[in-house]
């Protein structure tokens, strides 16, 4: 099976979500070899410009494609920014390529589930006609040429089995429940083909460009640290406090859906079932009562830290250290602390 990956990148090196998909896409393609697709690649990344050949990289991203399994990088030119549909287009030119090569098998698209993965793939069944499974944490080919898979439904407290019937499959993998394991045997150099990519006007209507978050250069969703704050804060202004612990950390500021309905802060800072789900190494949650919603974006962190003067709720309850105080108390003294270590 030709199993095609897209991959994100954060900063100058590859997403921890796009690791994960990279991982389940090795297992599904079950020792032929998993195709990265990469748009967009950071200055620090040097990959290759367009040219007619395909060329043996071994550059640091290459080389961390390599070493999770991948044999050939695709890297698409000519779209600057993310443009989904546009990206979706570019991926439908890979697929139909492969699909009518002799004696195919059906082909698989797969994709970290996060808002850019889920929202390319989207647009890439439009596009195509095919169905898309979202949020698989498992998928193996069954007989009759189908794919047996399980994917997380109701914010992952449901794993529910299927199977998808079609030309060719198309999956986002939850960024929470597959561990990014690299390949156990040495890996080969990876083969890189530039690619242009075949876009009209229309597929880039829209389009954004984007500008990390935060002092260590990351996203909410690939943060290794995040602040989370709640209604606790008290206030658009309390945030400050919060701003520069992420600083201090290394990390970036992550909220509740309650700060956003206040307009403390904008949407794409919240964490939950419909905002971002994060999988730092440490989540710490300030005045963040806990709500399942709220759960559902955070449970993929290794470890959670939460203040809060209710020593009942659910955040305090779930967490693997809890502080019961006041955040306003609590905060100042661990960032005088903080500012003396540095």
């Amino acid at each position: 099976m030709t199993v095609f990956c897209l991959v994100e990148l954060d900063g100058d090196a590859v997403a921890d979500a796009s690791l994960r998909a990279l991982t389940l896409a090795r297992g599904l393609a079950a020792g032929a070899g998993t195709a990265a697709v990469v748009f967009g690649a950071a200055p620090g990344a040097d990959l290759p410009v367009v040219s007619d050949l395909p060329v043996v990289s071994d550059l640091p991203v290459v080389s961390d494609l390599a070493a999770y399994g991948v044999g050939d990088v695709y890297v698409v030119a000519g779209i600057d920014g993310y443009a989904p549909q546009a990206w979706a287009r570019a991926l439908a030119e890979l697929l139909r390529a492969a699909t009518s090569a002799p004696d195919s098998s059906p082909p698989a698209v797969v994709a970290a589930g996060t808002e850019h993965g889920n929202e390319v793939l989207a647009h890439l069944g439009a596009i195509t006609g095919l169905p898309m499974a979202a949020n698989c944490v498992a998928a193996v080919p069954a007989d009759g040429g189908v794919l047996s898979i399980v994917r997380q439904r109701w914010a992952g407290l449901l794993l529910e089995e299927a199977v998808l019937d079609a030309p060719a499959a198309l999956l986002t993998v939850a960024v929470d429940a597959v561990a990014a394991e690299p390949r156990p045997a040495p890996a080969a150099a990876a083969v890189v083909h530039p690619v242009s990519a075949s876009v009209g006007d229309a597929d880039l209507v829209v389009r954004a460009a984007e500008s990390p978050a935060g002092a260590g250069g990351a996203s909410l969703a690939t943060a290794r640290v995040v602040v989370g704050g709640g209604r606790g804060v008290g206030s658009a202004a309390g945030f400050a406090s919060l701003e520069e612990l992420a600083e201090l950390l290394g990390g970036v500021v992550g909220v509740s859906r309650v700060v956003t309905s206040e307009g403390w802060r904008p949407h794409s800072m919240q964490v939950g079932q419909t905002g971002t789900k994060i999988t730092p190494d440490l989540y710490l949650a300030c005045g963040i009562s806990g709500a399942i919603q709220h759960f559902a974006g955070c449970s993929g962190a290794k470890h959670i830290i939460a203040i809060n003067t209710d020593p009942s709720a659910p955040m305090m309850t779930r967490a693997d250290y809890a502080i019961v105080g006041d955040l306003h108390e609590v905060l100042p003294a661990l960032l005088e602390s903080l500012r003396a270590r540095a």
